[in-house]
């Protein structure tokens, strides 16, 4: 079995290019080619991706990948990371109640649901090899895109912590060749008016680019707030107003020597997302509204999440066999946001919230290829600071109960990571056919986090003006519980301290029966962080990491020269489950007592089919699904669980592909049917589901012949289907079947919905 790095034995940037343009390749793009471009019509091509953190082809990776690069991209007319999800089995990539920006990510029905500062992702999100460590700002708007890659299953050995789930990669352009600019509008239903901007610039011919990326994206709101309690306030719901810019500068400095510095930045200004009243309220005029993008809200609608990033890299070959790596990265991100609990013009349920994020990583890697072996290997280091506050304004509980101006629970504090990890994963050739792969990492943690939370009866915003004429009073408002009090006196003089470790191994064999399949076998572990309680009362302790065991089993065959078939039977194990509950055993959702604990230990298992067949020169049809059969085996939880969040037992997605040449130049036409069946939004309650649905998109893309001028017209979710990506469920359920009052006292049934049937002409210019 042939291991590479890049395409033969050596690490030359001009094989490393062809790699990467090969990678560039969409299955449309194929068709667009001839067979002088050494891919033939009417044949499968080839995909390569860097699962393994080296170039490769997916058919040789024995890890369930989906890759979509910048061309299928482009003609599915894909501009957002959460519409992969549809072409990649058993995988949830969604936008997160309240926000626009804001991700919940699922593989394999592993992930994390709640996305306050403190807790940790189950599905790592990669931009470049450096890792997003929060949920906040990762619903990544596609801007000069390589390709995206969904790896499934835990990838603890080469990625480390907290991608027990899988994790999602997004890897920008490589810059080679001449100048190049790229200018591109999109308009569309709901007002969209999209314009991106891209290109690059050689400083020094051949050896030094500098690359720059802009997108302004807009669009008016699909609903509207009806009421609002504040005047003068932007209605436009499930709107639209972000902008992103990137500046790469790359210098080909030798043969053997290459060095990369990034800057990007995003502000998303859009407003405030509203949720659905699935219930009317039984203590305001505040039915359900006709539409369920239409809201009601008693805060400011606006909301901001700023984003900004350093990155650089340096790639060294030091031999035709050795390849060194440095990559480090600098992030910053702040979020003042709005959500509206109870979705009513009355401050029943509010929460006024901001989130402040930083971290720094860097990593140094030794890639080796020997006779018959290859060696990645790498040390990793990780410091970041997660902080927030938030104010549950229970306003009308207040005035109701204690006669009091308002009353709120304020919540702040940090949670501090400081980590580092050693790895290495060995592939060995047994035989020409036969091979075994063993990966370990190490993990060593050390975390400290305060948590300020107490009662204040007034209501109470994070900042002076956040509501018109609000001042904010000084000092602390609330204790301090979660730390060391040495000498008692209720202030804390250090935060509280924990530290893990975690070793996580990965064994594999890998049975090359042919020269086009594949068939591989594998054991894998990993892990979620341990943490604190972010939104602790009592001075409790942290808990212990998460950990799933994987199995997995699977083949990738290109059948024939215009039929592939990769499929893969996984089964896991997922131990030490964090789940935050009611204290004191109580399941009053009234209550506000809650403490964060290792509660569940559940399994799971499936099956992941991805299907391509080249049927003509001009046709390609595809077929991706995914099935999971979950099991809870220990359930210690409060409430107990009951299933698992966000995760359909069955999801399909059938796609059709023609490409056509003419005078006027190239077409491709492409329809997908997307399903997923009906599934749960909390792993601890079925107050709030999704029915089975399925969704429609077709595209038409055209591109001239000379390949300057191209556009496309790209229509979703023909059918208007409407469904659940989010929601509230602070509500009782009464022995009758009717709902009684939850927390803030009123009936608090909530949901957040996915897009509707959207339309959008793309038109763009390329020299």
């Amino acid at each position: 079995m042939k291991h590479t790095f890049g395409n033969k034995i050596n690490f030359s940037r001009t094989l490393c290019a062809t790699a990467v343009t090969l990678a560039c390749l969409g299955s449309q793009a194929a068709f667009a080619q001839d067979s002088e471009d050494g891919i033939e019509k009417g044949k499968l091509e080839k995909i390569e991706v860097t699962a393994r953190k080296t170039v490769e082809s997916l058919q040789e990776v024995p890890v369930a990948i989906t890759s979509l690069g910048a061309v299928e991209l482009g003609n599915k007319g894909i501009s957002v990371l959460t519409e992969v999800q549809q072409f990649s089995p058993n995988t949830t990539l969604q936008t997160s109640r309240g926000t626009n920006s804001t991700l919940t990510a699922f593989i394999r029905g592993l992930g994390q649901q709640d996305p306050l500062w403190g807790y940790e992702p189950g599905v790592g999100i990669y931009i470049d090899d450096v890792y997003v460590a929060r949920p906040q700002g990762a619903v990544l708007d596609l801007l000069d895109v390589q390709r995206i890659e969904v790896l499934r299953g835990p990838q603890g050995t080469l990625y480390g912590k907290n991608t027990i789930g899988g994790a999602v990669k997004y890897v920008t352009k490589d810059m080679v060749g001449e100048p190049t600019f790229n200018i591109e509008g999109t308009v569309g239903n709901y007002g969209r008016k999209d314009v991106k901007v891209t290109g690059q610039y050689p400083l020094v011919q051949d050896k030094v680019y500098l690359g720059f990326g802009y997108a302004n994206l807009n669009r008016d709101g699909y609903g509207e707030f009806l009421q609002s309690a504040l005047e003068g306030q932007n209605r436009e719901n499930y709107n639209k107003d972000l902008w992103a810019a990137r500046l790469t500068l790359e210098a080909h400095i030798t043969d053997d020597l290459f060095f990369r510095l990034g800057w990007d930045k995003t502000e998303d200004t859009s407003n405030a997302k509203g949720g659905y009243r699935l219930l009317p309220s039984i203590v305001t005029d505040a039915p359900v509204p006709d539409s369920v993008y239409d809201s009601y809200t008693s805060l400011p609608t606006w909301n901001k999440v700023e984003l900004e990033g350093y990155s650089w890299l340096m790639r060294y070959d030091a031999s035709d066999n050795l390849e060194l790596k440095y990559i480090g990265s600098h992030r910053e991100s702040y979020s003042p946001t709005n959500i509206d609990f109870d979705n009513t013009a009355v401050d029943i349920f509010d929460v006024p919230a901001i989130y402040e994020d930083e971290n720094d990583t860097h990593e140094l890697q030794a890639n080796l290829l020997g006779d018959n072996f290859t060696l990645v290997s790498g040390l990793y280091y990780y410091d970041g600071t997660s902080c927030g506050q938030f104010e549950a304004v229970l306003g009308l509980l207040g005035r109701a109960a204690f006669g009091t101006p308002g009353l709120t629970r304020e919540v702040s504090g940090c949670n501090n990571s400081e980590s580092w990890a050693v790895y290495g994963q060995m592939s060995y050739d047994i035989t020409d056919k036969l091979s075994v792969s063993v990966g370990a990492r190490y993990t060593d943690e050390e975390k400290q986090a305060v948590v300020n939370n107490g009662l204040i009866f007034d209501n109470v915003y994070p900042e002076s003006g956040w509501i018109p004429g609000y001042v904010r009073p000084d000092g602390d408002l609330v204790p301090q519980v979660l730390g060391s009090d040495s000498n008692g006196d209720g202030v804390l003089d250090s935060p509280a301290v924990e530290s893990w470790s975690r070793f996580t191994p990965r064994v594999g064999v890998e049975y090359q029966m042919s020269r086009d399949t594949m068939f591989f076998a594998s054991y894998s572990q990993g892990f979620k962080s341990g943490t604190f309680n972010p939104r602790a009362t009592t001075n409790e302790p942290g808990v212990e990491p998460e950990v799933v065991d994987s199995y997995e089993v699977g083949m990738k065959s290109d059948v024939t020269d215009s039929f592939r078939a990769n499929i893969t039977l996984f089964a896991y194990d997922h131990s030490d489950r964090q789940y935050i509950g009611i204290e004191g055993g109580s399941d009053d959702p009234t209550a506000l007592e809650q403490r964060l604990r290792n509660a569940a230990e559940t399994a799971a298992k499936g099956a992941e089919v991805e299907l391509t067949y080249v049927a003509s020169d001009n046709l390609t049809l595809s077929a991706a699904y995914g099935y999971i059969d979950f099991e809870i085996k220990e359930n210690n939880a409060v409430p107990p669980l009951i299933g698992l969040a966000s995760t359909p037992e069955n999801t399909l997605n059938l796609a059709a592909n023609y490409a056509l040449d003419t005078s006027m130049g190239y077409f491709n036409f492409n329809a997908n049917y997307y399903y997923r069946d009906d599934y749960l939004l909390f792993e601890t309650s079925d107050l709030i589901a999704q029915d089975a649905y399925g969704m429609v998109n077709v595209s038409v893309n055209w591109e001239s012949i000379e390949g300057d001028w191209y556009g496309g017209i790209h229509a979703k979710n023909l059918t208007d289907e409407e469904y659940l990506v989010g929601g509230y469920d602070f509500v009782t359920r009464n022995e009758d079947g009717s709902y009684g009052p939850g927390l803030g006292g009123d009936t608090t049934l909530i949901g957040y919905y996915g897009d509707p049937m959207t339309i959008q002409l793309t038109v763009g210019y390329r020299f």
